[in-house]
């Protein structure tokens, strides 16, 4: 039995980028899917079924990283040692301090039935929206550097490095996107106290 590898790229057959073909990894994960069916290894030995069960699993989270931009940039930052990590207070990203302070007394006041916040708090999600779109078309650019360059270069190592940088940011915006909509639309749970 051959040994399955667990690096998502190598599984599906890509090479380790971060631009990628939807329509080509689409193909592939339906092809994979077909050869590695557990249906097909019932009648194997308990050793190939497993394997069948473990190809499976990675086939189902190599495809649903790869196919999402952002998690697959924070898959092959991990993949090459630079691992997000954890969203910290101090990694507020510092054009944000003023909107997040202005952003918590909406939050408050809204919590406290001041039913004026509303608006405020709809203009400051569309402000929101724009600065992920900005951070996104970074992204982007980032991409393509570190898809232009030699996986071990110097520029692929400060391209990496940079990305990391624009996910924690994005991460952060999109947490605050999530707490506003959460504001806004009590039904769908319970915004955060502080953002800080």
């Amino acid at each position: 039995m051959p040994t399955l590898s667990k690096n998502f790229f190598h599984f599906f057959g890509l090479d380790q980028k971060l631009s990628i073909d939807l329509s080509d990894l689409q193909k592939r994960f339906y092809e994979l899917s077909r050869q590695w069916h557990p249906d097909r290894f019932s009648r194997r030995s308990p050793a190939e079924q497993a394997q069948s069960l473990e190809a499976t699993s990675i086939l189902n989270d190599g495809y649903r990283t790869l196919r999402d931009p952002v998690k697959r940039a924070e898959y092959l930052l991990t993949e090459e040692g630079f691992p997000i990590g954890e969203q910290r207070s101090k990694d507020v990203p510092p054009e944000l301090l003023e909107e997040v302070f202005e952003l918590n007394m909406m939050l408050e006041e809204l919590k406290h039935g001041d039913a004026d916040a509303r608006p405020q708090l709809e203009i400051a999600r569309e402000n929101f929206a724009g600065l992920r779109a900005q951070v996104d078309g970074e992204l982007e650019k980032l991409f393509s550097k570190y898809d232009a360059s030699d996986a071990q270069s110097e520029t692929a190592k400060q391209a990496l490095h940079e990305i990391r940088g624009v996910l924690n940011r994005r991460r952060y915006i999109e947490n605050l996107i999530r707490d506003v909509d959460r504001a806004l639309n009590p039904a769908a749970g319970t915004p955060t106290d502080d953002l800080l």
